[in-house]
């Protein structure tokens, strides 16, 4: 496998970034990694997950869509799309790569999301296995394999005081063709990734029943009265929609800047009060109605519409932010108890 030194990776993101943006994780005192861009000095984290992820780079929170300059009775469109930099997105784990396979599912079918497609084109991937999960992590249980395979274009491991890694798309291939990296075959890397195999599997969550969400039970699981209790506590902050990796709302507004009309787009998240309002009304007026939305969406409504596939890659963000401790784990728990005791 090509491989480098842990000591000398600033040699590869150096290399990589005379033709590309290099984004890797860094520790800037948020308490958790956030990716920026790689300059000389710049230290890779150690940490396991980023605060947000890394979906900001093909989806991100704000960005302009036209302009419009009027005069008079006259409107003029402007496209102001610019061809994206070619990137490269470093330390990615394998739960965020999953991730890009549920939005593609969305942004990339008819009728295709230019903005979103012109990102993923420029952009690659580098993910990094995870040996060392932490409790909220939850991927095995969408049968995720963070050890063995993480995804994205290119795959790397650090085992030997070594980084290893495998290309997985000609992206990857044409990546790793521009750093001078020796061919070493690792030594223990295997018996790693049994040990880490094994702990993924013994994570507190990794072993959820989803079977109450595997039946054609869209209308059972709807009319829950459960849904009123587990409710109770959130208080519409959306903090866990503005973490989660696989969350696609936005919400358009127009801005006057003074001389035109700039249109841009904007995270929105369901769990607002004003989420798809409307003149006549809102069509979800309480927040048992806005809560159960977000849940059903990842666990019934995406997975009917998209092969079975759920919406929820188990990163454990949202078990970590949510300010009261209401997260996708005890709806799943709650649900199935639910199903069962009937």
């Amino acid at each position: 496998m090509l491989s480098i030194k842990e000591n000398e990776i600033d040699k590869f993101f150096s290399a990589l970034s005379k033709t590309n943006t290099v984004y890797i994780p860094q520790d800037l005192g948020s308490g958790a990694p956030t990716f920026k861009a790689w300059s000389i000095g710049a230290k890779l984290s150690k940490g396991l997950n980023t605060r947000r992820s890394a979906k900001d780079f093909f989806f991100p929170q704000t960005e302009n869509l036209m302009e419009f300059k009027i005069d008079k009775k006259s409107i003029e469109v402007i496209d102001n799309r610019r061809e994206c930099e070619d990137f490269i997105v470093f330390g990615v784990r394998a739960c965020d790569a999953k991730s890009f396979d549920i939005l593609d599912r969305v942004y990339l079918q008819d009728p295709i999301d230019s903005y979103y497609k012109n990102r993923r084109e420029h952009g690659v991937i580098i993910t990094l296995a995870c040996f060392k999960p932490a409790t909220t992590c939850f991927c095995p249980l969408y049968k995720i394999d963070a050890v063995n395979n993480p995804g994205g274009d290119i795959s790397a491991w650090l085992s030997e005081g070594r980084y290893f890694f495998e290309a997985n798309t000609e992206k990857g291939k044409a990546v790793l063709s521009l750093v001078e990296m020796e061919d070493v075959e690792p030594k223990t890397l295997e018996s790693e990734k049994v040990a880490a195999s094994a702990v993924m599997k013994a994570l507190p969550f990794s072993n959820l029943d989803l079977s109450a969400f595997k039946e054609k039970s869209l209308l059972d699981i709807f009319n829950m009265p459960i849904w009123k209790e587990l409710s109770e506590s959130c208080i519409g902050c959306g903090t866990c929609t503005f973490v989660c990796p696989t969350c696609q709302c936005f919400d358009i507004r127009d801005f006057d800047t003074g001389h035109g009309i700039q249109r841009f787009r904007c995270w929105d998240s369901c769990m607002y009060s004003d989420f798809t309002k409307m003149a006549a009304a809102n069509p979800r007026l309480t927040q048992t109605e806005r809560f159960r939305q977000r849940f059903m969406h990842k666990m019934v409504y995406y997975p009917d519409k998209y092969e079975g596939v759920y919406s929820c890659v188990g990163c454990g963000r949202c078990l970590v932010q949510c300010p009261i401790s209401m997260n996708i784990v005890k709806v799943i728990k709650k649900i199935g108890e639910t199903k069962d005791a009937k």
